[in-house]
């Protein structure tokens, strides 16, 4: 159980590497920027045409011959280091395990304190951030991919850090809450020394004072917020307007007023400010919006579309974050909030991959509040086409999160994981997930061996979850044989009815690419309106293709009945089996994520999951 920390295991071979890529590098850049010349994206069209003198097309003219002339005049050099550096990449390690301790001593970082006999909830997120090298990012009609890293990271670790709200309703008749997301109304503990009452201090007044208004209507919200860090300040305020480089951040720690809980007052309203403080606001800024969906029919728990990602966020899986530098400015930010970090997960050229030679690794990224143990990755080695190129796989780690009583340690399992992309190619999926079952059971297996004379209880199996973009959507008939496998036998999709069929509020989470940057789709608001209207969603959503439609084409405008939500091709699983006698597995809250508005193409999904021991509090 030994996590590897460095690349290489000597720094001789650490220093080989270094100096090959310094070789193949300007030629990889020469190249990467020729090809990003040549396809444009519909933000940069749409400027060009704009252009009353035609100066970004002369800039495109003179910038294509001067990139391609540099391209061959580097090729010697990047020869000579792909000489060294493809022979190194057979002995290269599968992942870096970073660790960042200020992190861990901040208010992010997740005790692993005594486990309380009622259990507790973890929130887990996956998303898929296509930070591909600019050029190829650029067929998804994104580009920028250095500056979206930054960014993706920003808008995650401060959704993730922003304040929790706990609001309590003793209104017999009216217990609707709206609220722009889901975590906010988080029931995870709250910092030490907050009050129940802003007004009232502590509380411990026996009678409500009339004068409070939270008293007077019967609400009562209670405010939590991590302590902020002078490291993060300039952060903070390195924010993009809407609108700029073609997208728009609501990233700041000052959640915007609708990132915060809004009820109806009896006389008038009590708002929440960004401050944390409590201000009269007009009764009419404060209406339920309309559209908002916490549950339907029978169902057990909450859900909804959120524009922020949630409060308390324990474990984050990424996909698509195959560019080296992307990797290393995302995982920068990303560290002032997880502790723990898996990144640069997976193999280059022919090692571990089967005979096709890897230009990109796995693309998967795995951040923890909580300590990991132990990590494996796996390659699918069945990979076709154009996908063949990267090292798709899986990464599985297991997570520390608590000791009991018996002083047992309480771990979880978390698998983050890219399938095939390719249309059509439906039995790749399957013998992927196949793969991906058997690599699993075979993770949990070794990992629970206590290594030799070591004398240890055996660990309490808290959650088993997995997370991913998987390719394929639970409504289209094209992929019937993935609906119908294995995995959903072994694991549970909280947004699934059954093979086939959704439930009604399930959303799709794949963007049109020609839509991303339209004015109503430039924020994480705008986006998350749309998303909750019909309209919007046929508008900007990608559906299964149709029988008179080519799948290649565009659907904005179409006048084709649609049917569903839209392709739900991200997933969070999770399984109860393995689990100890009396322990329980309940969903909390899942939602569908816009925060990433304008950063990728791909909407971020949310759950989270209670695990209740079946004990009482002492």
């Amino acid at each position: 159980m030994v996590l590897h920390i460095t690349p290489y295991s000597s720094a001789c071979l650490h220093f080989l590497d270094g100096l090959s890529w310094s070789l193949v590098f300007p030629c990889y850049w020469f190249l990467d920027r020729l090809l990003a010349s040549c396809v444009a994206t519909s933000l940069e069209k749409r400027q060009r045409s704009q252009d009353p003198c035609s100066f970004l097309t002369l800039c495109v003219l003179i910038s294509a011959p001067l990139y391609l002339l540099l391209l061959l005049a580097s090729l010697p050099f990047a020869l000579l280091g792909f000489i060294i550096w493809a022979p190194l990449q057979a002995i290269r390690q599968p992942y870096l395990y970073t660790y960042c301790r200020l992190a861990e001593q901040g208010q992010a970082g997740a005790g692993i304190g005594e486990w309380r006999p009622q259990g507790r909830s973890f929130c887990f997120c996956s998303a898929n951030v296509c930070l591909l090298p600019d050029s190829l990012a650029r067929f998804n009609n994104l580009s920028d991919t250095h500056r979206r890293a930054r960014e993706v990271g920003k808008r995650i670790r401060n959704g993730a850090s922003r304040p929790q709200i706990k609001i309590y309703i003793d209104s017999p008749t009216n217990t609707s809450i709206s609220a722009a997301s889901f975590s906010s109304l988080a029931t995870a503990q709250s910092a030490p020394g907050h009050h129940d009452c802003p007004m009232h201090g502590d509380g411990t007044q026996p009678k409500p004072a009339t004068d409070c208004p939270l008293h007077t209507s019967g609400v009562q919200i209670s405010i939590s917020a991590p302590e902020p860090d002078p490291q993060e300040e300039e952060a903070e305020t390195g924010n993009h307007r809407p609108g700029e480089h073609g997208g728009a951040d609501t990233g700041s720690m000052t959640a915007s007023r609708e990132s915060l809980a809004r009820y109806h007052g009896s006389d008038g309203g009590i708002g929440i400010s960004s401050n944390n403080t409590l201000s009269h606001v007009p009764r009419t800024s404060i209406f339920k919006r309309p559209g908002r969906k916490r549950r339907h029919g029978d169902e057990t728990f909450d859900h909804d579309i959120s524009a922020f990602f949630p409060a308390n966020l324990d474990f984050l899986a990424l996909q698509e974050v195959f560019d080296h530098g992307s990797t290393t400015r995302l995982r920068r930010q990303l560290h002032r909030y997880f502790p723990y970090i898996l990144s640069d997960v997976g193999r280059y050229g022919w090692k571990g991959c089967c005979s096709r030679f890897k230009f990109l690794n796995s693309g998967l990224m795995l951040a923890s509040r909580y300590p990991i143990l132990d990590a494996r990755y796996e390659c699918y080695p069945n990979g076709r086409g154009e996908d063949a190129l990267a090292a798709k796989g899986a990464l599985f780690a297991k997570v520390h999160v608590g000791t009991s009583h018996q002083e047992q340690r309480v771990v979880g399992y978390v698998t983050c994981t890219h399938l095939h992309a390719i249309e059509g190619d439906a039995s790749v999926r399957c013998e992927q997930l196949d793969r991906l079952l058997q690599w699993g059971a075979e993770f949990r297996q070794s990992s629970s061996i206590p290594l030799e004379g070591e004398k240890v209880l055996e660990d309490l199996v808290a959650f088993d979850v997995i997370l991913g973009d998987l390719n394929f959507d639970n409504c289209s008939s094209e992929d019937k044989l993935e609906q119908q496998h294995a995995l959903f036998t072994q694991y549970k999709d909280p947004c699934r009815l059954g093979p086939g069929e959704d439930k009604p509020w399930a959303l799709g989470t794949l963007l049109d690419p020609s839509g991303l940057y339209d004015e109503d789709v430039s924020s994480p608001e705008s986006l998350q309106k749309l998303m909750e209207n019909e309209e919007g969603r046929k508008e900007y959503l990608v559906f299964p293709p149709s029988k008179s439609q080519c799948p290649a084409s565009s659907q904005k405008g179409r006048k084709i009945p649609l049917k569903g939500n839209g392709r739900r091709i991200d997933y969070i699983l999770y399984s109860d089996e393995g689990l100890q006698q009396d322990w329980k597995l309940e969903i909390e809250e899942f939602s569908f994520v816009t925060q990433l508005a304008g950063l990728t193409d791909h909407l971020s999904v949310a759950m989270r999951l209670a695990v209740s021991t079946g004990e009482e509090e002492p």
